[in-house]
């Protein structure tokens, strides 16, 4: 059941899910959510768990795409109350498990599996074991800003001056050299394009391959 839908800036989404009979997810899972039309047409979509495994409610953040037929209809359509039908949570490899020292790298949308990261470390109070860097074109481009900003997490926007500072200008390994360290897990998702420009950076930087995970998404067909 859907118990809130919220906006972060113009172009997101945010819904609060109670779940029956939920299995706890660790961060950097996903759901997939189902729409049903009456004429047994169906469209799926899958989206990044944003919540902390110890919230009481699964968070999904939607981008609104123009004639996107489920972000639209999620974004603008659906009421607290409404139920949906949703299978999950899904995916093993991107995961965090709090433990492991960890820097998560994100594109536009791309941070909400990290933004779940995160959340978890203060959840645990292990805030000093991930540094998020969060990089998009402007503000409007990235959900969750204001709670990234702080500690050792990185804003970086291409086409303006970002919250905190930093001059307008593409993620670079300038930002990046700083927060690495040799035991890390790096976590990396957003568009194809920004998953392999951000992997060709570390992989320069000096981190093995092997210590470097990524997830990919693109527009569905």
């Amino acid at each position: 059941m859907v118990r809130s839908v919220g906006r972060d800036g113009p172009r997101f989404a945010v819904l609060r899910l109670e779940v029956d009979d939920r299995i706890a997810h660790l961060p950097g899972q996903h759901y997939v959510v189902r729409l049903r039309a009456e004429d047994g047409y169906t469209a799926s979509r899958s989206y990044s768990i944003a919540s902390a495994p110890g919230d009481d409610l699964v968070e999904i953040c939607v981008k609104q795409l123009a004639n996107g037929e489920v972000s639209e209809f999620l974004a603008d359509v659906v009421q607290p109350g409404d139920e949906l039908e949703v299978r999950g949570p899904l995916g093993g490899w991107f995961v965090w498990d709090g433990e492991s020292p960890a820097l998560a790298v994100g594109g536009g949308s791309g941070v909400v599996p990290l933004v779940a990261m995160l959340r978890y470390a203060r959840e645990t109070g292990h805030r000093d074991r991930i540094c998020l860097v969060a990089a998009a074109a402007t503000h409007d481009d990235l959900p969750y800003v204001d709670e990234i900003l702080g500690g050792c997490n990185v804003v970086a926007l291409s086409r303006a001056t970002a919250p905190g500072g930093r001059p307008a200008g593409r993620l670079s390994a300038d930002d990046l050299r700083p927060l690495l360290r040799p035991d890390q897990v790096v976590y990396v998702c957003g568009s194809a394009g920004f998953a392999e420009a951000t992997t060709r950076l570390l992989v320069d930087l000096g981190v093995a391959p092997t210590a470097i995970r990524v997830e990919r998404f693109g527009p569905s067909a």
